[in-house]
């Protein structure tokens, strides 16, 4: 796992794009930020199907998912500060978790959310994972690490 991991370094740079991510969602969402760019489409199908096509849209939605999506994917890919065997194991037991969890979503989304608001769930979807991922790894970091200094402290009290 540690020779597939990127340097850590690359952990600030997937900071910065998944703040810069979320705040142009928020200018998205909230304050209906566009801008319009020409885009070449494999396939769309708005008002009617085409494919091999160019044409206008607001690009502001994708360009927020881009950076969203590309900020977590380096954060989730990029090794801690120092690296341990237990890290290797953590990440897989998290990565378990998050996929169980991500699917549970998806699961109770199909069955209970319905139209636009399924859409709205695939679209959480894409990142879903990845936060799900991250949660878990660093709060079992955590846990493992209050654990020890916990083990530390019985140990130092126990001394005569």
């Amino acid at each position: 796992m540690k020779s597939l991991l990127l340097p850590y370094q690359v952990k600030f740079v997937g900071l910065f794009l998944a703040f810069a991510g979320i705040v142009m969602s928020v200018f998205y969402l909230w304050f209906d930020f566009r801008f319009t760019v020409p885009v070449f489409a494999i396939f769309s199908s708005f008002l009617e199907t085409k494919m091999f096509v160019t044409f206008n849209t607001n690009f502001a939605d994708e360009l927020a998912m881009m950076l969203l999506l590309t900020g977590l994917s380096l954060i989730v890919f990029s090794k801690e500060k120092i690296e341990s065997e237990y890290l290797d194991a953590t990440r897989g037991k998290a990565m378990v978790k998050a996929l169980l969890y991500n699917n549970i979503m998806l699961l109770f989304s199909i069955l209970f959310i319905y139209g636009s608001g399924f859409i709205g769930m695939l679209v959480i979807n894409l990142f879903s994972c990845s936060l799900f991922y991250l949660f878990i790894f660093y709060y079992m970091n955590y846990k493992q690490k209050t654990n020890e200094k916990r083990e530390l402290s019985k140990l130092a009290d126990s001394k005569p």
